[in-house]
């Protein structure tokens, strides 16, 4: 049997290219759902460790559900967690609320082993197949296929975004609508003009770079209009998805309009 190694599933190549793709956030404890993800044609999960309550062992096997089904599995977790979340066998990282050039050498310096980073070495864990698939090809293939896409969320951020993107080891920037919008203090209206235009902004300083930019999107619209300022992945939240679906399943109307929240 032929084991499924962390870069099998890269994006990275893809994000390079700037292939649409498509994912979702999950922040719920549960391995069929990242199974169904994969099932239903979606190209990546991300595993979510900032606002999900998964614990490290469900983490773990949430990514073993996804390589199994044959999503690309990425997780959203603080820079404290990128070493253990790596172990496990992640393709890639989503990292919030970076703001500068400087976070965004310390997250590369993190998430790559030597002599590109200090990423700590060992191949008795899971991303090395247990001891099965590690040495130097498997710190090669790491250092080239696992994604690093920290997030802009903030004034800050907005700010330093070219310089964010700029940073060598960096594959992608991801816009977080909501903090964006309630950090400039416009509170829950993302999808209002102030907050678009700043995510207009945001993305012609990403591209400028020649890095891919992503963001959460509800509907193809929302997929239309990004695309056209030159997004290319993008992500719906697991929540929101089956909470609409079971509205609709719920309601006595025949033609039922429930609004979408996150």
């Amino acid at each position: 049997m032929t084991a499924i190694k962390p870069v099998d599933l890269s994006l990275t190549p893809s994000l390079k290219a700037r292939k649409p793709l498509r994912g979702l956030f999950n922040g719920l404890n549960s391995a069929p759902l990242v199974e169904m993800m994969a099932f239903a044609g979606f190209d990546f999960v991300i595993i979510d460790n900032e606002h999900g309550s998964a614990d490290h062992e469900t983490t773990h096997y949430m990514i073993t559900a996804a390589r199994a089904a044959g999503i690309t599995p990425w997780v959203r977790c603080f820079p404290r967690n990128i070493a253990r979340v790596l172990d496990m066998g992640a393709s890639g990282l989503v990292i919030p609320g970076v703001e500068s050039a400087e976070q965004a050498k310390a997250l590369v310096d993190s998430v790559r082993f030597p002599p590109m980073g200090h990423r700590g070495v060992a191949f008795s864990v899971r991303s090395a197949g247990y001891g099965a698939f590690g040495g130097d090809q498997y710190i090669k293939d790491c250092n080239a296929g696992i994604a690093l896409i920290p997030m802009i969320e903030t004034p800050e951020g907005v700010k330093n975004a070219k310089a964010i993107a700029g940073v060598e080891g960096v594959d992608a920037v991801f816009i977080g609508p909501n903090d964006l919008a309630h950090s400039h203090g416009f509170g829950s209206t993302w999808l209002d003009e102030p907050t678009q235009l700043l995510m207009k902004q945001i993305m012609q300083d990403v591209l400028s770079m020649n890095k891919a930019v992503g963001t959460l999107y509800l509907n193809q619209e929302h997929v239309d209009r990004y695309s056209s300022w030159g997004g290319s992945f993008f992500a719906n939240v697991i929540t929101s998805v089956l909470t609409q679906a079971f509205k609709i399943q719920a309601s006595k109307e025949k033609d039922v309009k429930v609004g979408i929240s996150y």
